[in-house]
């Protein structure tokens, strides 16, 4: 079986303020999606994405339906060193849960909370 994971959604309660501090956390640029303006009711920002590598992606998302906040999934994204994106998780207004620590023989992760209050993960096998 592949694997079954194909798009996540991290939803927001304010889309600038989080697109900031993903965008900082991970070294990235998010690119606009949708807009309320096109939707009923529903903003995105993608995160990048290779539509041809073995990888997954998602979204931020701003919608009346759904809020933000923690006791739901857990995203991970993948790092070279996790060590790197947990130190900017603080600088971009997020916080630390939980720092690198090693899972076994799996790699590595750590724990952190971003500015919408949504747990996330990162993950490494360095």
């Amino acid at each position: 079986m592949k694997n079954p994971f194909t798009w996540l959604e991290i939803y927001v309660n304010d889309m600038p303020r989080a697109q900031k501090f993903y965008e900082e956390v991970l070294d990235i640029k998010m690119k606009p999606m949708l807009s309320a303006e096109d939707t009923a009711d529903l903003e995105m920002l993608g995160f990048p994405w290779d539509p041809d590598g073995p990888n997954i992606s998602g979204a931020l998302c701003k919608t009346k339906y759904m809020q933000a906040g923690t006791g739901g999934t857990l995203a991970y994204f993948n790092c070279d060193d996790c060590v790197v994106e947990l130190g900017r998780v603080v600088r971009a207004g997020g916080k630390l849960i939980k720092d690198k620590f090693q899972i076994g023989d799996f790699g590595f992760c750590g724990i952190a909370m971003d500015t919408e209050g949504n747990m996330i993960g990162f993950y490494s096998m360095k």
